[in-house]
């Protein structure tokens, strides 16, 4: 499937990175930071877009991808700091700490536009999948919040199925119960995130369909 971009060039010294945001926000699309439970909360444009982005993400080792949530509408429902989104190759070897300094370069950015293989996400998501259900398994994303962004590193395969859990959230979600009155809907979750040594709460990023108002707008499937 088609995804539009808009992409940038920044340089930190000598090493020049490439970042690209949604060329159109999603708007209707929030985040709050897993403390250790985090939500996200996405109408089925916003949903699907992510599922396409994290399908990109995983075929893109050397891209970072930047999405401005903060931008959105406020949420109203969870606890939590609202905070972007970025999703980086954990062989990438960005910090965060550097982040902010990066994002200050933008700039202004040039469209591209770029197709998402959804059969090679379902092939790449099956395979991580297939080894998280041994107790060996180490590919996690691992997560950290810093500077008002959610950073999710990972690899090809672990980033494919969180695009297939957003993909199921998105078909799913507008056919819950209570959606056309405005009531979200938890419909999935962020696989594979790493959790803290010791035990505790674990950590979890729960995936919601909301419908935006005016509500009198929202049509179940088959409707």
């Amino acid at each position: 499937m088609r995804l539009r971009l808009r992409q940038f060039r920044p340089r930190t010294g000598p090493v020049e990175h490439r970042v690209v945001q949604p060329l159109h926000p999603l708007r209707h699309t929030s985040l709050r930071a897993p403390e250790p439970i985090g939500l996200l909360l996405g109408d089925h444009d916003g949903l699907n877009r992510l599922a396409r982005l994290f399908s990109f993400a995983a075929c893109s080792r050397h891209t970072i991808v930047h999405l401005p949530l903060c931008d959105s509408a406020p949420p109203t429902e969870g606890v939590g700091e609202p905070v972007d989104l970025l999703l980086v190759h954990h062989s990438y070897g960005l910090r965060p700490s550097r982040w902010p300094r990066l994002r200050r370069t933008l700039g202004r950015g040039t469209p591209l536009t770029v197709r998402t293989d959804e059969r090679r996400t379902d092939r790449d998501a099956a395979a991580w999948r297939r080894r998280a259900a041994r107790a060996d398994c180490r590919d996690e994303l691992r997560h950290v919040t810093h500077a008002r962004t959610l950073f999710l590193f990972g690899s090809r395969d672990v980033f494919a199925e969180t695009a297939m859990s957003f993909a199921r959230a998105a078909g799913r979600g507008p056919h819950q119960k209570g959606v056309s009155r405005g009531h979200p809907a938890m419909v999935a979750a962020v696989p594979g995130l790493t959790q803290r040594p010791g035990g505790g709460h674990p950590h979890e990023v729960l995936i919601c369909f909301k419908a935006y108002p005016p509500y009198a707008h929202f049509r179940r499937p088959g409707r």
